[in-house]
């Protein structure tokens, strides 16, 4: 199901967006849009190029080969390897649900992990997938606040 645009003029625009070279815009957009919640913001689908959003996380997927690709590398599958992506959301049983009608194998299952942050701590309900291209994708929504035991 495709979403409709978001209307540019009237967009904000995150400080950092990664921009994923990808093998088959098509693919990676049925994954991040149709299983994982993200809208198209708006598209040059002529030259392989999407622009992404998901409650303010933003991706750029750019098809190999159809651009200017800024290569700095050999690029084997699975790409992004050593780079999680963490896409903060309200909720991640919607998307968990996406990914299981359609048989889509988890990276690692739902868990609840509670994280030291400065003299607090912060729980979250969180998962990670890979998406067609084996870019690693940690989703993740808060569950609370806590103090911490110093």
């Amino acid at each position: 199901m495709p979403s409709e645009p978001l209307d540019a003029l009237n967009f904000t625009w995150a400080s950092l967006v990664p921009e994923l070279l990808v093998t088959d815009l098509d693919k990676s957009l049925w994954f991040w849009r149709d299983l994982c919640n993200f809208v198209v913001a708006f598209d040059r689908l002529d030259e392989g190029f999407a622009y992404l959003d998901l409650e303010g996380a933003q991706i750029m997927l750019e098809e190999r080969g159809r651009n200017r690709n800024w290569v700095t590398g050999q690029l084997e599958i699975p790409l992004g390897r050593g780079v999680n992506f963490q896409v903060s959301v309200s909720a991640i049983e919607p998307i968990l649900a996406a990914l299981a009608r359609v048989d889509w194998p988890l990276f690692m299952g739902p868990e609840e992990k509670w994280y030291r942050t400065g003299r607090g701590e912060t729980g979250v309900h969180q998962f990670l997938v890979q998406d067609p291209d084996g870019y690693l994708i940690r989703f993740s929504s808060r569950i609370g606040v806590g103090l911490g035991n110093s």
